[in-house]
């Protein structure tokens, strides 16, 4: 089924448990917190459903029907450029701004999926229980969030030896009916406007700790399952002219807690097994394809990004300084490598089985420079608009008031635009760069991927060191200190002798 935005609009009125503020949100559909954001996301199910982008967003399942491409298997490298196309249109619906939309946990299980020997390696019926919900995720179009990362607390300490053993979620109790689940998982980005969502560790668990090494995926209306949101930045922004990121792309991030939550045997993908928590990311195609996937997200903000860029040295009449054309060159060559590495996991791409799967090495090692270079491209917008983001009228209520207006005219001029149009534009400049959204996006970049060392550790892993060998042992053997020592020592002949 191909779902419309106003079937999943409906679908989030199912009485799931978010708090906010100190109290219950009745209606996150409805709600100033949130009601910009859920439309947002219908937008991008209406744009999913439009008949004019069936190719390019749906493909056939095996059974006949049409899903979202974001479950698709690629057998090839053309089906997996196809995909990929299907990624990019859908993430230019919000630039790039919400990382937790439904493509990303649908490439981690589908990314399990491919792997889905590596389940019944481990125990066949909770392969089964992997391969049942990955098609019914798929064929119910169904929106998932992941809480794979215990609440940080006392970070020297495994999770069994915090000072409450169940302060980081895990099971309780068993019977033939389930798993009873108690305590706490980060980060539910997106959470408040999924269907469902997918909860394990991807952090290395220690022995002792296999009460928390499960992986399962539930309901977010799920009975005990509570949902706390952080601060949300759309309640402080109600115009979309003055805040238009910020007012329409807070996915917002949450803490959920389970309180003695049940969880069905076919919903339990793994339990009591730290090695499979790991595997089930780096033993089967999951972790590349769902960060090949967040690659992809990347390169469509940072497009974006440099967009405001030369925007902003158009609207200041600097674009032909020097020094500009050499700022916004060295932004240019910057988000090219972006794309230039999603480019390479795919030519690079290998063949596992009957899939496509991205190559390692190029999303490692672009992880590792892209957490670097983030923060990096915004200070260089910041240096571009120097006081213009911020030099603005207080809201848009000011262009309400005629003789503020009217001096608005007058001080927002711009060569290449108008005081009303430069105030647009520096109002989502300032939204994408400097606001306390733009400022959880830059955190969020940082670490999406895992701490710098973790990326750097996986690039580390998987690059080819011998073929860096092989070529300088290449090297070194074209030559040799005996061959040297034989020559300088030959007899020297006489210039006499010879004439």
């Amino acid at each position: 089924m191909i779902k419309t935005g106003e079937q999943h609009i409906a679908s989030l009125r199912d009485g799931r448990e978010i708090y906010l503020d100190g109290e219950l949100v009745d209606d996150v559909t409805t709600h100033p917190a949130f009601r910009g954001v859920v439309a947002s996301i219908g937008r991008m199910f209406d744009f999913q459903s439009a008949p004019e982008n069936r190719e390019l967003m749906t493909f056939e399942t095996e059974t006949g029907i049409r899903a979202n491409r974001i479950w698709e298997l690629p057998g090839s490298y053309d089906a997996l450029i196809n995909r990929r196309r299907g990624l990019e249109a859908w993430t230019e619906l919000h630039a790039g701004f919400m990382g937790r939309a439904p493509d990303h946990v649908a490439s981690c299980i589908a990314g399990m999926y491919m792997g889905v020997e590596v389940f019944e390696a481990y125990d066949k019926a909770r392969a089964k229980a992997l391969a049942d919900y990955y098609r019914y995720a798929r064929d119910n179009d169904l929106y998932l969030t992941y809480v794979i990362i215990n609440p940080q607390a006392d970070r020297s300490k495994s999770a069994a030896e915090q000072a409450d053993p169940f302060l980081s979620a895990g099971v309780v109790s068993r019977d033939a009916e389930g798993l009873t689940i108690r305590g706490a998982k980060m980060l539910a980005t997106g959470g408040i406007m999924a269907n469902e969502v997918f909860v394990t560790c991807i952090q290395p668990l220690q022995p002792g700790d296999e009460k928390y090494a499960v992986s399962f995926a539930i309901p977010m209306n799920t009975k005990g399952l509570k949902v706390l949101s952080r601060k949300s930045y759309e309640a402080a922004s109600p115009s979309v002219f003055d805040n238009p990121l910020s007012s329409r792309f807070d996915e917002n991030d949450a803490v959920l807690y389970f309180d003695d939550v049940k969880v069905p045997w076919d919903r339990v993908f793994i339990v009591d097994d730290i090695a499979m928590c790991q595997k089930q990311f780096h033993a089967t195609p999951a972790h590349v394809y769902q960060n090949y996937q967040a690659m992809i997200r990347l390169s469509v903000k940072l497009r974006f990004l440099i967009g405001i860029a030369y925007r902003t040295a158009e609207t200041n009449g600097i674009a032909g300084f020097p020094q500009v054309k050499e700022m916004l060159g060295q932004l240019a060559a910057e988000v090219s490598m972006v794309e230039a590495f999603v480019v390479a996991m795919e030519t690079k791409g290998t063949q596992r089985g009957a899939y496509y799967v991205p190559d390692r090495a190029m999303l490692y090692s672009a992880q590792v420079l892209t957490q670097q270079l983030y923060s990096k491209i915004i200070n260089t917008l910041r240096e571009l608009a120097g006081g213009g983001m911020i030099m603005l009228p207080s809201s848009v209520k000011d262009f309400a008031n005629p003789e503020l207006a009217r001096l608005i005219g007058k001080t927002q001029q711009s060569p290449a635009a108008s005081a009303t149009e430069k105030v647009k534009f520096y109002k989502l400049a300032w939204d994408a760069v400097g606001s306390e959204f733009a400022s959880r996006h830059s955190q969020y970049e940082m670490f999406f991927a895992g701490a710098t060392f973790v990326t750097k550790g996986h690039a580390f892993r998987t690059y080819d060191w011998m073929r860096s060998a092989a070529l300088l042992d290449k090297m070194l053997s074209s030559y040799d200190l005996a061959d040297e020592v034989s020559t300088s020592t030959a007899p020297a002949t006489s210039p006499r002798a010879v004439a």
